[in-house]
């Protein structure tokens, strides 16, 4: 028999807060925040009160509850959570045993780790086996650059501004941003623990496979140049990349950029953040010590 919201007695009412609070936990204020929220919806509103019963409110509290999680993940369990996606990235792709190559993007990317937005969470770099030009990063520190990636740039100036992208989606939250989307879009609603095996399932689809917004595109660039020149290596390096990738591809642009906003788009932003902000700075173009050492290393 269903009961309307309206009527409960202040007995259940206590009973159903104290359930709600024990949930939460660590998040009791806004838990508290939400659960006002809905009482006074349905207790001010007699459509709505009459429509509205327990069972309702107990059918989408965990949905909420779950959103509330995620929005609220701190850089311990953040880490964590990205720690066991890694684990299982690992299992999915053929990390690469080149030492010269691993040094070269750990290196570069604990350069751009100091002067990043989030320089307090660890960073961890790898490189991917893989001929294919792609980079993608995953929350918590983990970013992965493919062997392809690194001989198509040309000099160490390009390829940290890949890195300095991908590590621009993770000051930007972005992928957990996408992770609370697609939790609630799967229906998950169970209050989940950083250990929950089906956010590390969303994680790594996220990485691997799904696109990141147009939104978060724009912001990793706009957060990796800034990034970058920051570190003292050429603004222009990002712009040129971009460039150089749809040129050399006949004017298609290639898999690594055929997910993201349109190419063209992106370079016309850099550019202006560039000149509006008088950014300079020119390190890191050594083209021909480059190229000779990485050009042809993994074709």
């Amino acid at each position: 028999m269903k009961i309307s919201i309206a009527k409960l007695s202040k007995a259940k009412l206590s009973s159903s807060i104290s359930l709600m609070g024990q949930m939460l936990q660590h998040y009791w204020k806004l838990a508290i925040a939400l659960l006002m929220s809905l009482l006074l919806a349905v207790t001010l509103n007699p459509f709505i009160a009459n429509a509205f019963d327990l069972s309702d409110l107990f059918r989408i509290l965990p949905s909420a509850l779950q959103v509330i999680q995620l929005s609220s993940i701190g850089d311990n369990d953040e880490v964590a959570l990205g720690r066991q996606i890694d684990g299982q990235i690992q299992q999915q792709v053929r990390i690469s045993g080149d030492r010269g190559a691993n040094a070269l993007v750990s290196r570069l990317g604990q350069m751009l780790v100091s002067t990043s937005d989030r320089p307090n969470i660890p960073y961890t770099f790898r490189v991917v086996d893989d001929n294919n030009l792609n980079a993608f990063a995953t929350m918590g520190g983990f970013v992965y650059i493919n062997t392809g990636t690194i001989a198509a740039s040309d000099n160490v100036a390009q390829l940290a501004s890949v890195i300095g992208h991908e590590m621009g989606h993770i000051s930007g939250r972005h992928a957990l941003e996408q992770m609370k989307q697609s939790a609630i879009a799967q229906g998950i609603a169970t209050i989940a623990g950083v250990g929950d095996d089906r956010l590390v399932g969303i994680g790594v689809d996220l990485a691997l496979r799904l696109p990141n917004s147009r939104e978060a595109e724009f912001d990793a660039d706009r957060r990796g140049l800034l990034n970058i020149t920051r570190a003292g290596f050429a603004a222009s390096a990002m712009p040129a990349f971009m460039q150089k990738l749809v040129s050399s591809s006949g004017g298609g642009a290639p898999a690594f950029l055929s997910t993201h906003p349109a190419t063209g788009d992106r370079i016309a932003a850099l550019n202006q953040t560039i000149q509006a902000n008088n950014l300079n700075t020119s390190g890191g173009l050594n083209n021909a010590d480059y190229q000779r050492i990485w050009r042809s290393r993994f074709r």
